[in-house]
């Protein structure tokens, strides 16, 4: 039993180790299933991690790949765009939408024409374009009504960007459907295509392109023979360097080059020049714009633009050889110069009423003084006739600035021929200061001396008319070599009389420029100005000889506020130094300056006095505005008579002269006034002079006190005192200068002085004239028969036997009136 209990027990022992190597090895093996499990798990969680993460990485780079593509592209497509834009600019290639005609630029050929869009991918449309002008004759095939509106959109943008009447448009249609009648074409019918095509054949290179539309049927390429045949290859080969272009529809042409063939399906297009992208065509234009065009091209071409004629940047040539510069364009539109120089020194311009002269002055100068700065040209412009056309280029109340260039101005100058020759002197001293230093022209700048009508200078038979010729001669034979050019316009016919029998006088004048209807300004055979239109401009550099003409469009430049952009610019690039020009209106009324007003206070006694003292009258009519003074010194006969019946201008004159003299220095002044008609300016006078003794007919007396001071008796009126007080008055102007009294008394006749002198001038030592005839003031001038005068308003003829041999004329200050 023992050992069957041993056995069992042993056996016992043993599965209890079985089972509990069993269980550790089912433990292990659980253990290691789930560690194979939990990898297997991390091993699908990687794998799944990995493939999102390629999937992102995939998905990013194909989104930057994208990204970079459409960036590439629209990029590209802008370019494009650009280019486009560049090519085919405003009305050749602007949607209908926003669609205008437009002017090309000067000198500039034509570019590409809109036909439609072209898309690709996300892109926007890219407009697609085609050649035309001066590169193409163009084939196209399709449906008939929708190559007839392709057509017209076509012919609208050529006419649309080029110049009115740059491209004569010319239909053939058989079926005489009068197809882009809109556009105002010129059509030829049935039968007419052969001439049409003899008059292309021997067409000669001409201003304007020929656009010619064939619209074909099958009867024409039927009945075509071989001469038209071969006709219709030359012009396929040669046209387009003739400015000859086809637009055909319904005929065969050779194949060549300049042949751009357009195939149409379904408002789809093909285009041999754009390969096989795809074009969708633009809408047909709205009809409105094509009547437009067609008025616009009845019209005829519009003037050019003065902007044209400005430079790249402002004051950049140089004078040294000449001032040469544009005036306009001609037909094909470049730009035409006026050669001004030492070989062609001087111009005349002539031209009737209306005719533009102004308009062509104004753009001259415009064009001048944007290349020539104030250092390489002076201008002196003086205008003869009626307005004030030079008033534009000087400060006015409103516009402060000036033209930089100009150094004098003479505006309504026509009944002030004496400032013309006071022009003319200052411009023959200026030719003798450079002839004598022999300097080189850039030393000093060129003058261009404008006289718009300046037969009005040389008018009457007078000794200024004279004097004023010889001046004009002697510039225009030896002004050119020295840098001094001289620019005369007047009204031809009537203003060229001034100039007859003064053959040296016009003989330098070879640079001719004819307005309109202009007769006399070109030789009698050259009818060049007769059949010009209106704002153009015959310009000849032979002296109007025939065949040395050139036609020049003329910009519209008379519109100040147009002109004063430019000006303020010059002005504010004007350099430093650059001094404000001399204005002379004859229509302006100087005013006494500042300078020569005591501003109400007079030196008192004991400061030290002059020996003369000058009395200011008024503005000599001169270059310079110099004042025109009467020295007052001891001598005999310092005393000044004022003589007329114009009462302000001779108030003021009087109020001129003592307000000066006050402002001297030390003075006492006695004001006498005698005349009702003069106590209101009489009575300013003494507000400004508080210390002057006032009489009137009341106290009046000629015998002044003894003073340590000059004194001045200024007397209103004084033949109204009467023969009681003429002995003690011919006592005063006998003696008194002596003694430093001096009488400037105001008279209204020389008769009425003449009585209050007893027929003694002698003590009358100067005098001013208002309204009172040369011929009146004989017994106050030296030479029989008194000096030449025709009275006019608010000028005076001044007279100084101590000074002058011949009077002169003066303008006398504006003195009383209320705004001074």
């Amino acid at each position: 039993m023992s050992h069957r209990n041993a056995l069992v027990a042993a056996v016992r022992q043993e599965l209890a180790e079985a089972r509990g190597t069993a269980r550790a090895v089912l433990a292990a093996a659980e253990s290691a299933r789930g560690e194979a499990q939990q990898r297997r798990q991390l091993v699908r969680e990687a794998y799944a991690t990995c493939l999102n993460q390629l999937a992102a990485a995939r998905e990013s780079a194909r989104q930057e790949v994208q990204q970079r593509y459409r960036g590439e592209a629209n990029r590209l497509a802008g370019h494009l765009r650009g280019l486009a834009t560049m090519s085919a600019t405003g009305a050749a290639g602007a949607p209908w939408r926003f669609w205008a005609p437009s002017e090309p630029e000067p000198g500039t050929t034509p570019g590409l024409l809109r036909i439609g869009t072209i898309t690709f991918d996300e892109t926007s449309a890219l407009p697609a374009l085609i050649p035309l002008l001066d590169r193409a004759h163009l084939h196209l095939s399709g449906p008939a009504a929708t190559l007839d509106e392709v057509i017209t959109g076509l012919l609208l943008r050529a006419l649309g960007s080029t110049r009115a009447g740059d491209v004569d448009l010319i239909v053939y249609d058989p079926e005489s459907r009068g197809a882009f009648g809109q556009l105002g074409p010129r059509f030829v019918g049935p039968g007419g295509f052969g001439a049409l095509l003899e008059e292309l054949c021997h067409a000669e290179d001409h201003d304007a392109w020929r656009l010619v539309v064939l619209l074909a049927d099958r009867a024409t390429g039927d009945e075509m023979t071989r001469a038209q045949r071969a006709q219709l290859d030359r012009i396929t080969r040669t046209g387009v360097d003739r400015g000859v272009h086809l637009v055909v529809r319904g005929l065969d042409l050779p194949d060549d080059p300049a042949v751009e063939r357009i195939v149409v399906h379904d408002r789809v297009a093909a285009c041999a020049s754009l390969g096989r992208l795809e074009i969708h065509l633009d809408p047909p234009p709205p009809a409105a714009l094509c009547r437009d065009v067609a008025e616009r091209q009845r019209q005829g071409p519009p003037p050019a633009r003065l902007a044209d004629l400005e430079p790249a940047r402002l004051w950049e040539e140089s004078a040294r050889y000449g001032l040469p510069a544009p005036i306009g364009d001609s037909t094909d539109g470049t730009l035409v110069e006026i050669p001004l120089g030492e070989d062609l020194p001087h111009v005349l311009i002539g031209g009737p009423s209306g005719s533009g002269k102004t308009n062509l002055i104004y753009t001259w100068l415009g064009s001048l003084v944007t290349r020539y700065g104030p250092g390489e040209l002076a201008l002196y412009l003086l205008d003869f006739k009626e307005g004030g056309s030079f008033a534009r280029y000087a400060p006015g109340p409103r516009d402060p600035s000036w033209l930089p260039q100009v150094r004098l101005a003479g505006v309504d100058v026509r009944n002030d021929r004496e400032f013309g020759l006071a022009v003319l002197r200052h411009l023959g001293e200026e030719l003798r200061a450079r002839s004598a230093r022999r300097a080189d022209p850039e030393d000093r700048p060129r003058v261009v001396a404008v006289l718009d009508e300046f037969p009005v200078l040389l008018d009457g038979r007078d000794t200024l008319a004279d004097e004023a010729a010889g001046l004009l001669e002697d510039l225009a034979r030896r002004g050119g070599d020295h840098g001094i050019h001289l620019v005369l316009a007047t009204r031809d016919t009537d203003g060229l009389r001034a100039l007859q029998g003064r053959p040296t006088l016009i003989a330098p004048f070879t640079l001719r420029i004819a307005l309109p209807k202009a007769s006399r300004i070109l030789a009698d055979d050259n009818l060049a100005a007769s059949v010009i239109p209106a704002r153009h401009a015959v310009v000849n550099t032979e002296s109007g000889l025939a065949g040395a003409n050139r036609v020049v469009r003329l910009p519209d430049a008379g519109d100040p506020l147009g002109w004063r952009a430019t000006q303020r610019r010059l002005w504010r690039s004007r350099p430093l130094g650059c001094e404000e020009p001399r204005i002379f209106d004859g229509e302006a009324v100087p005013r006494l300056p500042s300078a020569y007003r005591p501003s109400g206070r007079v030196p008192v006694a004991g400061a030290p006095v002059g020996s003369s003292p000058g009395a200011v009258l008024g503005e000599r009519i001169d270059v310079s505005a110099r004042p025109a003074r009467v020295r007052l010194g001891r001598m005999p006969g310092r005393n000044l008579a004022v003589i007329g019946t114009r009462a302000d201008e001779a108030c003021d004159v009087l109020a001129a002269a003592a307000l000066s003299l006050a402002a001297q220095g030390p003075a006492h002044f006695s004001i006498v006034c005698l005349d009702p008609t003069a106590e209101r300016s009489a009575a300013r006078l003494v507000a400004e002079l508080p210390a002057a003794d006032w009489y009137d007919t009341s106290d009046v007396h000629f015998d002044p006190p003894a003073s340590d001071v000059p004194r001045y008796l200024i007397g209103y009126g004084l033949e109204a005192a009467g023969p009681r007080h003429r002995p003690a008055l011919r006592a005063l102007l006998d003696t008194g200068p002596s003694r430093r009294v001096h009488v400037l008394g105001w008279w209204r006749a020389v008769s009425r002085l003449r009585d209050d002198l007893a027929g003694r001038f002698d003590p009358i030592g100067a005098w001013v004239a208002l309204d009172v005839h040369g011929t009146d003031l004989a017994p106050l001038y030296p030479q029989p028969g008194g000096p030449v005068w025709r009275p006019r308003p608010r000028r005076a003829l001044f007279f100084d036997r101590s000074v002058h041999r011949t009077p002169e004329v003066i303008i006398p200050y504006e003195v009383n009136s209320d705004h001074t």
